[in-house]
């Protein structure tokens, strides 16, 4: 299957007999190659007791295999070449758990090699897993360092009950009882050629490409689907988390439930985020900032899951400032449910997120990265033609209809880390 992509580069969809989506996206201009790997898996796909095991397991794919035994050994491998590789967990949005290598064109076949030797062959050796284990448990302390981080995991504490409100490093004690054939029979489950789209982009022969991966993943064994646990929103009242913490400045994110991935309005919401606090001509930075030098950060952002999704705004602010803080950010939602956004500032929004995602898609990676995500979690793979009219055809009432869907005060969850003990101020703040 063809299907234009940008402008100088088409992208081909091959599913191997075992299920397995193989993606390759030529762009002749680049002189580098970037591999991703998608796994529909995540934190939100964990019982309780396996809090933290995708995590888990993703480390352990850089801790050896038996073609090369030691971490040094992969890591060698590819910045031997000048090449980039890692990883993320996520709960399940865009990136689920991710393996990437970026390269130089001329070693496009040795990082296939090495992400396929450590997605198939990791030896999960138990003295590499014992020190694997400290290493996150000091992970899991080091969130408590970061307040910005921080504040993060407490509003999705506050917004949803269940995986998607939990520390995707997992707990301490989660991480301090997992065993070996604990994280075998998770990546037995998960792991499976069905479960997995790889996607290549850049200077690359598609074919030398697809002969390879046939080659290296075909004999891969397929497993039955696994499922996540639905997100579960009882909210019918504002909700308040204040974390203390000795900070000079305090952290804090208000956040509304928001839209599930494929929506038809998340076009409509990601526009409202970008007017709202996405760069320096939106309105919390402008009002926040330049005119009343409340904060030196402001920024509001979205989250999109397969059945829900946030809005959230993050700021940083001096302690004493605070509440006069979150009364601009109060204000500038009724805002945006009482005013149509004028038509000139719509335009702004719209130019800005346009260009953005043109940009991004002159780098292999970003290229490989939104073909993958969309055939792993749409099953489809949209043109950036079809994206670029959906956010042409987003009006000022769309916009205004969204504000007064989610921005109500039965909806309102604010998380704070900073130096208070007492939430009795902030209560009362929670009007729309």
């Amino acid at each position: 299957m063809n299907n234009t992509l940008t402008p100088d580069a088409d992208y081909d969809k091959t599913v191997l007999d075992n299920g397995l989506r193989l993606l390759t996206a030529p762009m002749p201009h680049a002189r580098s190659a970037s591999v991703v790997v998608f796994l529909g898996v995540g934190s939100r796909y964990e019982a309780p007791a396996e809090s933290g095991l995708s995590h888990f397991i993703e480390h352990m794919l850089f801790k050896g295999t038996a073609r090369r035994p030691a971490a040094r050994d992969i890591s060698i491998t590819i910045e031997g070449v000048g090449g980039l590789l890692n990883a993320v967990t996520s709960q399940e949005t865009t990136e689920t758990t991710v393996y990437w290598a970026k390269v130089a064109q001329p070693h496009l076949s040795l990082a296939l090699d090495l992400l396929v030797d450590v997605l198939r062959h990791s030896s999960f050796a138990p003295p590499e897993i014992a020190k694997e284990r400290q290493v996150i448990l000091e992970e899991i302390d080091s969130l408590y360092d970061a307040p910005g981080e921080l504040v993060g995991l407490l509003i999705d504490q506050l917004l949803w009950d269940g995986p998607l409100g939990w520390d995707i490093a997992g707990s301490k004690d989660t991480i301090s009882a997992f065993q070996r054939p604990d994280l075998l029979a998770y990546l037995a489950r998960h792991y499976a050629p069905g479960n997995a789209v790889l996607s290549v982009a850049g200077s690359i022969d598609p074919l030398a490409i697809k002969e390879q991966m046939a080659a290296l993943l075909g004999a891969w064994l397929p497993a039955p689907p696994a499922s996540y646990a639905p997100a579960l929103d009882s909210q019918t009242a504002p909700r308040l988390k204040v974390h203390y913490k000795n900070t000079e400045q305090v952290h804090l994110c208000l956040g509304v439930h928001g839209l599930p991935l494929v929506h038809p309005d998340r076009f409509v919401l990601g526009l409202l985020s970008t007017i709202l606090g996405e760069g320096m001509s939106s309105r919390l930075f402008e009002e926040l900032r330049e005119k009343r030098g409340l904060v030196y950060d402001v920024h509001s952002y979205v989250d999109r899951f397969q059945d829900t999704g946030s809005a959230v705004v993050y700021a940083a602010v001096d302690p004493q400032r605070t509440v006069a803080a979150v009364e601009v950010i109060l204000e500038e939602l009724a805002r945006l449910k009482d005013q149509p956004v004028p038509d000139a500032e719509l335009t702004t929004a719209k130019e800005l997120t346009k260009g953005r995602f043109w940009l991004s898609l002159e780098d292999s990676r970003n290229v490989a990265s939104w073909l993958g995500s969309q055939e792993l979690l749409l099953g489809h793979i949209q043109t950036v033609d079809e994206v670029i009219a959906q956010v042409e055809a987003v009006t000022p009432a769309d916009i205004q209809r969204l504000a007064r869907q989610f921005f109500v005060q039965a909806q309102l969850n604010l998380a704070l880390v900073g130096p208070f003990k007492k939430e009795g101020r902030f209560v009362r703040l929670l009007k729309l």
